[in-house]
């Protein structure tokens, strides 16, 4: 059987333009050798993209010089509303709110988690509501940018914050740009990933895992909405985990659909069970060719590692995964946390 190149095959299947069709001079390739085309463009939603795209020349990491695309996102999901995140009383259910991850578990974030974060985190310290019911949140642009920092003052700790984009300056999405091979170049290695890693077809930056150290450190919860996105001053909304949001159309058996293009030009897919991948959560399928799969939410990070050259960033930040150490402000960078002592609850993210 032909393998189809990972964008083409999904351009056939999906549908995405109007004017798409399977073209009978699909080329044959393999993890090495597959090549991106303009039709990934098509893969973008409406509005997810703020300027059109353009082709340039680049140099990747390996050295290869070469072109690629400048995409610049939106910064803001087209296709799902930004939030909610901190529940407002210790009786907020499922539906009022987002959700938290820590490296190890997925929890929603209803009053009564609120309620409960000394037993999960086996400390007394925690305390983000005022014995009355009702819970401390970042409800300023102040406060938010006082809170979403490495040195939290203490008149902030014990807070769930929560960013807004009205609190972003000028009120505007914040849009990354971002280069990205036409054609991926495979290293057969793992290549350590960096921030951003990846771009979403509904027009939002993949960052770095979430800074859980920091954040826990402090005794704050910075809540995610059900999509694993987030506010803060630097980035505006990105996102941290995937969910199943922003996902294109049905998938064969045992796969699951794309949800963004990664910084090496390979395709990423929503978490799957099994499936054989390999150090960077990819495989090679008749399918789809060679393409990543996001890694399970709770873990906290999209992908640690890229099969494929990429453009080398003046500013980077660290892979996703685990629970590594650091205190870089909220949303930012590497995360750890400490022992859950409580079940987690999972999240239908519909």
């Amino acid at each position: 059987m032909k393998i189809l190149l990972p964008i083409q095959i999904i351009i056939c299947t999906l549908a995405i333009s109007g004017s798409a069709g399977c073209s009978s001079e699909s080329q044959e390739a393999n993890p090495q050798e597959s090549k991106a085309s303009s039709s990934a463009l098509d893969l973008f939603m409406a509005g997810a993209l703020a300027k059109d795209v353009a082709t340039v020349d680049c140099t990747l990491s390996d050295g290869t010089v070469t072109s690629c695309y400048e995409i610049t996102v939106s910064g803001t999901p087209t296709n799902h509303q930004v939030g909610p995140f901190c529940p407002r009383t210790t009786s907020a259910t499922e539906d009022e709110v987002g959700i938290w991850l820590d490296g190890e578990n997925l929890y929603e974030v209803t009053g009564q988690f609120i309620l409960d974060l000394p037993t999960i985190y086996n400390d007394d310290n925690w305390m983000l509501h005022d014995g009355e019911g009702r819970v401390r949140v970042t409800e300023t642009k102040e406060a938010f940018e006082a809170a979403a920092r490495p040195d939290v003052g203490a008149e902030y700790e014990n807070y769930c914050v929560e960013g807004r984009m009205e609190w972003i300056d000028g009120g505007k999405p914040i849009t990354t740009t971002v280069q990205i091979p036409v054609s991926p170049v495979s290293k057969r290695v793992a290549i350590p990933a960096q921030a951003p890693l990846g771009v979403t077809f509904n027009g939002v930056r993949i960052d770095a895992a979430a800074p859980v150290d920091a954040i826990l450190g402090a005794y704050t919860i910075a809540a995610f909405d059900d999509c694993g996105g987030h506010v803060n001053p630097f980035e505006g909304y990105h996102m941290h985990a995937a969910t199943g949001c922003g996902e294109l159309g049905d998938a064969a058996k045992g796969e699951a659909p794309p949800f963004a293009i990664a910084m090496d030009g390979f395709l990423i897919h929503s978490t799957i069970e099994g499936g054989d991948l390999d150090d960077c959560n990819g495989h090679t399928t008749d399918e789809y060719g060679y393409h990543y799969h996001a890694r399970s939410p709770e873990l906290n990070g999209v992908l640690t590692c890229y099969m494929g050259a990429i453009v080398p960033s003046s500013r980077s930040g660290p892979p996703g995964g685990g629970r590594p150490r650091g205190r870089p402000p909220h949303g930012l960078g590497p995360p750890s946390g400490g022992e859950n002592s409580a079940a987690p609850a999972r999240h239908d993210h519909s």
